[in-house]
């Protein structure tokens, strides 16, 4: 239990490194590359009376920024509880670190204590290797991840926020998440989510319900293509068609014209047989 420690005085600012000091809540801001988006209230307020009774267990990490503020690397749910706590000051050990360091750390952090979503911590990875220039290779040792399974996290992306939200809703796991991805069209995604949600179903279940879709998308697909291909029969209808007409005695003409991109057919039926009709 931590309810003291070393007081740090205005000008001693980044020379106690590696050691527990109290810092005025006031003074902490937020990681920019923090990961965790979400926090459940009735947690929060729970940890805040817990610490309220027995104080910080164990203390936040920080480091002092290029603006000589102590920026948070470890520890967001902590300050936010102890900020709920009203308490003025907080246990910290303040790090020498830089601010690509500090957003890995701070990745590490959640997914080391399973703070994160799957979403999240997808959304993570991706902003460590965009922002931070950081290799998926590098990524993968970093984080102690083999590196396919950082390349399977982010394909989760390529589902939309609403998509991430409803899957998040529907207690649906990652595992589910990715059977979805194999789906593309977005009307379909949202009605398997709903009803996988719905019937609780689990991965296996999941991903044969998926996989039936997909084969009768691929019948519909055969059968259109099918049509599209045999372009020459509806042209051959066409010619027989003007043939019957001329037979029984109608003056139809048809005109095949062929432009760059496409084919023109231009079909002349005279008025007063179209009215006789």
């Amino acid at each position: 239990m931590l309810r003291g420690g070393t007081k740090l005085g205005i000008f001693s600012k980044g020379k106690v490194v590696n050691k527990v000091v109290l810092i005025p809540v006031s003074e902490i801001v937020s990681n920019p590359a923090q990961p965790r988006t979400l926090f459940d209230l009735e947690e929060l307020q729970s940890l805040s009376d817990s610490i309220r009774e027995n104080g910080i267990l164990q203390p936040l990490t920080v480091r002092l920024n290029a603006r000589s503020q102590y920026e948070l690397i470890a520890g967001e749910r902590r300050l936010k509880a102890a900020q709920i706590a009203e308490m003025k000051e907080v246990p910290c050990i303040v790090v020498e670190t830089d601010a690509k360091q500090s957003a890995v750390l701070a990745l590490l952090e959640n997914i080391q204590r399973q703070d994160l979503n799957f979403f999240e911590e997808a959304k993570a990875i991706s902003n460590l290797i965009v922002e931070w220039n950081v290799t998926q290779e590098e990524a993968s040792k970093r984080l102690g991840k083999a590196q396919s399974t950082i390349a399977n996290k982010l394909r989760l992306l390529r589902l939309d926020e609403k998509q991430q939200m409803k899957i998040l809703d529907a207690g649906l796991t990652e595992r589910h998440a990715r059977a979805i991805l194999k789906l593309t069209d977005p009307g379909m995604i949202d009605k398997v989510i709903y009803y996988v949600g719905a019937k609780r179903l689990n991965v296996k279940q999941t991903e044969e319900y998926i996989d039936g879709i997909l084969k009768e998308q691929q019948k519909s697909k055969r059968k259109y293509i099918h049509v599209v291909k045999d372009v020459r029969l509806f042209l051959n209808t066409i010619n027989r068609a003007i043939e019957t007409m001329q037979n029984a005695g109608v003056a139809a003409k048809a005109e095949k014209r062929e432009q760059e991109d496409c084919i023109e057919y231009i079909v002349r039926i005279p008025i007063e047989n179209y009215k006789q009709s």
